[in-house]
C-alpha cells in the first residue's frame, strides 16, 4: 500500500528577519535655545549619522529653555550633551561634535587610535 507523502510548503510566508538592538540608534541632543553651539551641534550630528547610520537613527533634540525638567532624566550637566540612548550602554559627548573622530569614537562607532610611540 502505497502511503502519501506530505507535500512540503514552499514560498508560503518568508521568514521576518530579526532585527538587532545595535539597527536602531536612539540618540537625543540636549541644547539649550538656537545658540551657534547647538546648531553646529545639530549639523555635526547630522551629518556624521547620514554618513555612518543612514535609516538607523532617530534624533530628539531637547531645548532645555523650553523643559527644564527634561535634563533630569539623563543628567546633563553641560550643553549641548549628546546621550545615545540605544543601543546600551548610554554614552555621553559634550561639545558641538565638530571632532568627529572624537564622536565616531564616543558612539562606538570606531575604535580609538593608540598613538605610537
Amino acid at each position: 500500500m502505497n502511503t502519501p507523502k506530505p507535500k512540503s510548503i514552499k514560498n508560503a510566508v518568508p521568514p521576518v528577519p530579526e532585527k538587532k538592538v545595535s539597527d536602531e540608534w536612539i540618540l537625543k541632543l540636549y541644547v539649550a535655545g538656537q545658540t551657534p553651539k547647538a546648531i553646529a551641534a545639530f549639523k555635526n550630528l547630522k551629518a556624521i549619522c547620514e554618513d555612518q547610520l543612514k535609516g538607523q537613527y532617530e534624533i530628539e533634540v531637547i531645548d532645555l529653555l523650553v523643559n527644564p525638567q527634561l535634563g533630569r532624566d539623563d543628567q546633563i550637566l553641560a550643553i549641548p550633551t549628546l546621550v545615545r540612548k540605544l543601543p546600551v550602554p548610554v554614552r555621553k559627548i559634550i561639545g558641538d561634535l565638530s571632532d568627529t573622530e572624537r564622536v565616531l569614537v564616543g558612539l562606538d562607532l570606531q575604535a580609538k587610535k593608540i598613538p605610537k610611540i
